[in-house]
């Protein structure tokens, strides 16, 4: 049993990704502890399911808006080195695990003075996202310092060779870091996939209804990079052809209004085109999606989507719904080993269309639908994910007490 310390870059809960790793080692019988952000200024300490979570200490002398600006997760920012630094002497840890890589040189630094080692969970390529939104022209003047593509790849080149070992989330990013230099011996892939449980919800077993317009929906942010115009177009030209499809998007995001505007603009909004917004509960977003008859990543192919595999894939897949995907390399690839869905060459609005039409076929959404399930019942699910969690712990703690 081991004392392990996640370091998660913004207020818990909640994340997906952080609950489900924590949670399985929590499972297995290590001690796991949560160092999270307050920007909700909630209790310092709780214990939950997955682990006790310690929450950054407010400044209550301060209002809430600086505070909160004073807690930016950067690894220079001295009151994360503090709270990191505290939990982990605090509970003796034995290994910290660091979430992305704001805080990755922050994990660094208190490991070398705790004399524990530090493992990477890498659930994104992190200066390829910030890439995208220098790219799309979304940044801000702050992001001139906090989300710099080019710093940011500087600090990745800091932190990968003093790392024990790494978790990425699909082979695409493990071969990113072996062509940069990462011995390949020290790369985990531990993937976002779901639980087998999630097959036995009542929705992923029903049959999809084949009356009425074809449901498409996204669930994720509301990005450009993520290619939620290319649905809003697909939308207005699948109406002029008079081809009853309906698009659900679900979530929020920094570009939000101007898909709104897009829509509202070719006059789409609230009939082919519905934006639920933000749905807090993951269930309940869930439950949404598998209503629908078919699920949509329409994501740019581009060198974060090329590198990072995102959540609603699986989720699409355990729902039993078709994929309608853009050929970003791992959706793209996994779509068609397993026959599940249909692939569109992104940014072609027409390609996507055409993939719409195929899909608009019953007994073809059927075939795909089952080979979904399928899947993730043989291969991609948690469960199997798990296991090559538990060898990487393993492999990490043995490897630095051997050195």
């Amino acid at each position: 049993m081991n004392k392990i310390v996640y370091l998660w870059d913004a207020d818990y809960p909640w994340d997906v990704r952080t609950e489900k790793i924590c949670l399985a080692l929590t499972s297995a019988g290590h001690e796991v502890h949560i160092v999270a952000r307050n920007a909700a200024r909630k209790v310092i300490e709780e214990r939950l399911p997955e682990a006790t979570v310690h929450r950054m200490l407010p400044w209550n002398w301060m209002g809430a808006r600086i505070d909160r600006q004073l807690g930016f997760p950067a690894f220079f920012n001295p009151r994360w080195v503090r709270h990191l630094a505290r939990v982990v002497r605090r509970v003796r840890a034995d290994l910290i695990i660091a979430r992305d890589l704001p805080l990755c040189p922050t994990a660094i630094w208190i490991g070398q003075r705790a004399g524990i080692p530090v493992l990477f969970d890498m659930a994104e390529n992190y200066p390829a996202l910030l890439q995208d939104v220098w790219d799309t022209r979304r940044k801000r003047p702050f992001d001139y310092v906090v989300r710099n593509p080019g710093a940011a790849r500087l600090v990745e080149q800091y932190c990968l060779p003093r790392l024990t070992r790494i978790l990425t989330v699909v082979e695409e990013s493990r071969d990113r870091l072996v062509r940069i230099g990462v011995p390949a011996e020290r790369i985990d892939v531990v993937s976002n996939t779901p639980s087998l449980s999630r097959l036995d919800f009542p929705t992923s077993q029903a049959a999809k209804s084949t009356e009425g317009p074809m449901e498409v929906v996204y669930l994720g942010l509301m990005e450009i990079a993520r290619g939620v115009g290319l649905l809003v177009e697909a939308a207005d030209r699948l109406r002029a052809a008079q081809i009853q499809v309906r698009m659900r998007l679900i979530g929020g995001g920094r570009d939000i209004a101007l898909f709104r505007e897009q829509a509202k603009r070719l006059g789409l909004l609230d009939r082919e085109v519905e934006f639920t917004g933000f749905i807090p509960s993951h269930l309940d977003a869930l439950a949404l999606v598998a209503k629908a008859n078919v699920g949509a990543i329409p994501h740019l192919p581009n060198e974060w989507a090329n590198t990072t595999i995102p959540n609603k894939l699986f989720d699409y897949m355990a729902a039993g719904l078709p994929v309608l995907t853009s050929d970003a390399a791992p959706c793209a690839r996994i779509v068609n080993q397993t026959g599940t869905g249909e692939v569109f060459h992104a940014p072609d609005v027409d390609d996507l269309v055409r993939a719409i039409l195929r899909l608009l076929d019953p007994e073809a959404r059927a075939a795909m639908r089952l080979a979904g399930i399928q899947a993730i019942r043989e291969r991609f699910n948690w469960e199997s994910d798990t296991a090559v969690l538990m060898r990487a712990i393993e492999s990490t703690v043995l490897e630095y007490r051997q050195s």
